[in-house]
């Protein structure tokens, strides 16, 4: 069953039964109401014959016959008996209608039980004991309240016909209030079933509002644009990976077919020491490939805040390791305040590309050193990679940012062509730029710049 058809049976069906019981209970009240005002009315008029029996008991019987007609319509077909103290019949109403037990109720009555009370049917019988100027008398009268139970009976329509009016308006607003509640969630399971990853990202339109369906609606919102995000993630990194790893993995192939072929244990050791570093680099592209990947498919790089300077020491402290024989200067060009160095950027993705633009230093240069120099703005850090080596023709330095563009000057030097196309990116990404000159024909130099918010 749908939550529509539940909402409308249970809401409809727990109203209805409500209504149904507190008009069934007003409809008993009154039905009780009825009841003990005529039996008060009976009671009063036990009371106010025997005073008639007494203040003019010597009046001519045929009098109190008269003043008995002139009364009988007050109580609907009443038969009225009073006996005195020795329970001898002393009055009796002209009405014919017989009472049943009338003296098993005048049994019960007494000094200490002066009231009784009952049923015959649709007629009220009462009894009742009281003292008259020391004299005690019984009373018993049986009556049909015909105007009561007129009443009672109109109330019983009127309420039966309120509960049908009440019942159908319940059905129709739980209907409406259904097909309301549910709105958003058949939209939403429309939405799942016909989502289609292939197009662009149509969120559902929605209200501002802080009820269920409102929340559920903006939460699944943030869950299709996150699966959205990530297959979008997914076919960004099949195309990087098919894309960019494909001439890595066929140099690693020609390696080993160049090591397959050898035969000189050295020339083998060299080929193997190459292949490792190859592997090595392979490594880094495909670590740069899946974050660069995540952050252009619209995920937020994932920030630290860092000193800039101390990443560039912790870099050239590892080369060091790699490189023994090659310096690098690094230099504080401008720096205001220790605040002007501090950027707030993905760590491992700077320190993949500052990695990339010191080792270049190191591979491009002629004389084993390299000079950085750091400028701390108030708005940007700037970072320069100056070394002494054959410097990129200007002819060339349209295609340096492009895949597996190797220009003259990387001639015998290993690589795939791919570093400084990832450094761009990744400065980029960090909302910096990166550019290269050529001061004299034997000086290369790169400069970064990156935002430090």
């Amino acid at each position: 069953m749908g939550i529509k058809k539940k909402i409308l049976i249970y809401f409809s069906l727990t109203t209805i039964s409500l209504t149904g019981i507190a008009l069934l209970f007003i409809y008993t009240l009154f039905a009780q109401y009825r009841e003990e005002e005529f039996q008060q009315r009976q009671k009063e008029k036990i009371k106010s014959t025997l005073y008639f029996l007494t203040e003019i008991k010597k009046t001519n019987h045929n009098l109190i016959e008269a003043i008995d007609r002139l009364t009988i319509n007050d109580l609907y077909n009443e038969k009225l008996l009073i006996f005195n103290q020795n329970k001898k019949l002393i009055y009796s109403s002209i009405d014919d209608t017989p009472i049943r037990y009338s003296k098993e109720i005048i049994e019960n009555l007494s000094e200490d039980n002066e009231w009784y009370e009952g049923k015959e049917n649709l007629y009220d019988v009462v009894g009742l004991y009281f003292r008259n100027e020391g004299n005690a008398y019984y009373g018993i009268s049986k009556a049909y309240d015909k105007f009561g139970y007129s009443k009672l009976n109109y109330l019983k329509w009127v309420l039966c016909f309120t509960f049908l009016i009440i019942a159908v308006s319940i059905v129709l607003i739980s209907y409406f209030l259904s097909d309301r509640i549910t709105k958003s969630l058949l939209t939403i399971t429309k939405k799942i079933i016909n989502y289609n990853f292939e197009e662009d990202y149509d969120p559902i339109q929605i209200k501002p509002s802080e009820n269920e369906i409102s929340v559920l609606a903006e939460q699944f919102n943030k869950l299709m644009k996150r699966m959205n995000e990530v297959f979008a993630f997914q076919k960004h990194v099949i195309h990087h990976i098919s894309h960019e790893l494909k001439t890595p993995i066929a140099i690693l192939v020609s390696n080993f077919e160049k090591i397959e072929k050898e035969t000189d244990l050295n020339q083998i050791k060299t080929f193997i020491k190459n292949q490792k570093e190859d592997t090595r680099n392979l490594s880094n592209i495909i670590n740069s490939l899946l974050e660069i990947s995540r952050a252009e498919t619209g995920n937020v790089l994932m920030t630290d805040k860092i000193r800039i300077d101390d990443l560039l020491f912790d870099i050239a402290d590892e080369l060091k390791q790699i490189y023994p024989d090659f310096q690098f200067s690094i230099e504080y060009a401008l720096a205001e305040t220790e605040k002007n160095l501090i950027i707030s950027c993905n760590a491992r993705l700077i320190k993949a590309a500052l990695l990339n633009l010191m080792q270049n230093c190191i591979l491009y240069s002629d004389n084993g050193k390299a000079i950085l120099k750091i400028y701390g703005f108030s708005e940007k850090a700037e970072i320069t990679f100056e070394n002494s080596g054959k410097p990129i023709g200007q002819d060339e330095n349209r295609f340096l940012f492009k895949h597996f563009f190797r220009g003259e000057n990387s001639m015998g030097k290993r690589g795939f062509g791919l570093g400084l196309v990832f450094v761009h990116k990744i400065i980029t990404l960090h909302g910096g730029t990166v550019s290269y000159q050529s001061p004299n024909q034997n000086s290369n130099i790169f400069t970064i710049s990156i935002p430090l918010r």
